[in-house]
């Protein structure tokens, strides 16, 4: 039988002293706050019979999946779909960057977005995952460790709302768990958490854009 439910977890706290945009970039792993929130977010699943765990292959994220590992007995699997997308503003403080005429013609069109990999691209990939996830786990719980981005397109998308956003409006905050239930039609959220809810106002959260 299938997963009972699928939880898409964000990554910790990043690294990140230069507070640049850090995307694929690699090097970036978490912050000595960002272990402590992942730690939270897998024992808030405490008695959840988790069976299935994947992540994307980024340093943040393998590292945010080892408590789920330790305290379930499970070995990651990668997946380079749960991946960050790419973005034209990795490596650079995108405030400064913003302002910089050499980058306006990659702002022309925020509803795509024309600086990154497309939101429909990133809603196909993420849902796939998805769905493999809930297909191949055979009952208990399914755990996929991701980015802000990705996660947010799927809860837009399960919500039936535009892709389009405000990036500040992101309802998914560092080891953030989104979960997702199997309605017999479509995937639906059936719950949103916030684990490390009580470390979020000493946390650095770039996100992307």
């Amino acid at each position: 039988m299938p997963a009972d439910l699928v939880h898409l977890v964000r990554h910790g706290e990043v690294h990140n002293p230069e507070r640049v945009l850090y995307g694929r970039l690699p090097g970036y792993g978490l912050s000595e706050l960002g272990h402590k929130m992942a730690a939270l977010a897998a024992a808030s699943l405490d008695g959840h019979p988790i069976t299935s765990l994947a992540a994307s292959p980024l340093q943040r994220t393998q590292e945010s999946a080892a408590p789920w590992a330790a305290r379930f007995g499970l070995e990651p699997r990668l997946d380079d779909r749960l991946i960050e997308p790419a973005n034209r503003f990795e490596g650079t403080n995108v405030r400064k960057g913003l302002r910089d005429p050499r980058n306006w013609p990659y702002l022309v069109g925020p509803w795509r977005p024309t600086w990154g990999e497309a939101f429909t691209s990133i809603r196909r990939r993420m849902l796939a995952a998805v769905a493999q996830a809930y297909a191949e786990t055979d009952g208990g719980e399914a755990v996929l460790v991701s980015h802000q981005l990705p996660i947010w397109m799927v809860a837009r998308t399960v919500a039936r709302k535009p892709l389009a956003h405000d990036p500040r409006t992101r309802r998914c905050t560092l080891s953030s768990i989104t979960t997702l239930a199997w309605d017999g039609a479509a995937f639906i959220e059936v719950d949103y958490q916030e684990p490390a809810a009580e470390l979020l106002a000493q946390s650095i959260d770039l996100g992307a854009v």
